[in-house]
């Protein structure tokens, strides 16, 4: 590629006069991740670095793993895959006897390029043992009012939107927002064990002017509503916490105690824009192997593959205490925080095509 002084946008992310165009933002970055990392050490967190290598990469069906082969002394290949997220490690560290763990993990999904997703990012994820996620939730909130802080930034910004990250965030139920922001009764398309009835999720659809499609699962058109009328709502003027999601859509979560429909998951948005993904988590094994299952029949169904179920992680969840966890899209936030388009913006060296 020819580099192009008039025009750095067009010029490789490693021409000289393209990277003092994202240098700022770049060192943006790293104060933001020195501001995390001190408050999650003032916390009393231990950060940890687990390996990306792995059995299995996540169990959810509409997650993508990269897959490769390690090869073994003995010449044997074996299928292993780069994890999506770091959870089942550390989900195995809280069971070793860890008690609040941090860490700034690479992670990689296929199938997710553009603007917000990139193949490689970097997941902030920790864990609470014993604490429940409402802790989470005032985590999260501390953390856009540090990125802030480290970027001198009074204001999240992206695409027009803007959200104050020292406002306390609105705490909003998945049921109220579909409601306010898609005129959805998303509780009435439930039975009282939080199984999905698909005709009556279809019939609410149509009612509410959203297409349908013949082979639609109830999940399919719960994420179609979420995305094109609830997502672009949140975290406008200041952050949300989009709380209580149904259990069908909450894999990794135990239920609330109140209401079996819902469990203990909530996503955390700002400028219309995902940035965390919170749980109350699940330490039943075996309702775990049956989601885990269930998942995986969805993604044979859909792609034609499944992954396969990490073992050792299912064992150690019988011996994990109770606790809370949370992923945080790391360049997400520097993006919000420095204004940056992009998310390769904020990458020292993005991927080759992003």
């Amino acid at each position: 590629m020819v580099v192009n002084a008039e025009n750095p946008g067009s010029s490789p992310w490693w021409a000289p006069v393209r990277h003092a165009d994202r240098r700022p933002l770049l060192l943006a970055r790293n104060r933001v991740q020195a501001a995390l990392r001190g408050w999650l050490a003032a916390e009393g967190f231990t950060e940890v670095d687990p390996v990306a290598l792995q059995v299995s990469p996540g169990n959810e069906a509409h997650l993508h793993g990269f897959a490769t082969e390690a090869v073994g002394n003995d010449g044997v290949a074996r299928r292993m895959y780069l994890h999506t997220s770091p959870e089942f490690a550390m989900k195995k560290l809280l069971a070793a006897g860890e008690a609040r763990i941090a860490a700034f993990a690479h992670v990689w999904r296929n199938r997710e390029a553009g603007p917000l997703h990139s193949p490689e990012f970097t997941m902030l994820e920790w864990y609470r043992a014993g604490e429940g996620y409402e802790a989470l939730m005032a985590d999260c909130a501390t953390m856009l009012r540090l990125a802030a802080e480290a970027t001198g930034a009074s204001q999240l910004h992206y695409r027009g939107q803007v959200c104050d990250p020292f406002a306390a965030p609105e705490r909003l139920s998945v049921a109220e927002a579909f409601e306010r922001h898609a005129g959805l009764d998303l509780l009435a398309t439930l039975a009282p064990d939080g199984t999905p009835d698909r005709e009556a999720m279809a019939r609410a659809m149509r009612a509410a002017g959203l297409r349908v499609a013949v082979d639609d699962t109830w999940s399919d058109m719960v994420s179609r509503a979420l995305v094109q009328k609830v997502e672009p709502m949140l975290g406008l003027g200041r952050a949300t916490i989009l709380d209580r999601y149904p259990a069908a859509e909450a894999a990794l979560a135990r239920r609330v105690p109140d209401d079996a429909r819902l469990a203990e998951r909530f996503e955390l948005y700002a400028c219309g824009v995902e940035l965390a993904n919170g749980f109350g988590e699940l330490t039943d094994a075996a309702e775990q192997r049956r989601r885990f299952a269930a998942e995986m029949d969805e993604k044979a169904r859909v792609y034609g593959e499944r992954y396969p179920l990490d073992e050792d992680f299912l064992a150690a969840l019988a011996i994990m205490p109770a606790a809370s966890g949370i992923a945080l899209g790391f360049d997400r936030l520097v993006m919000l925080a420095t204004g940056a388009p992009r998310i390769s913006d904020v990458i020292w060296t993005p991927v080759a095509g992003t």
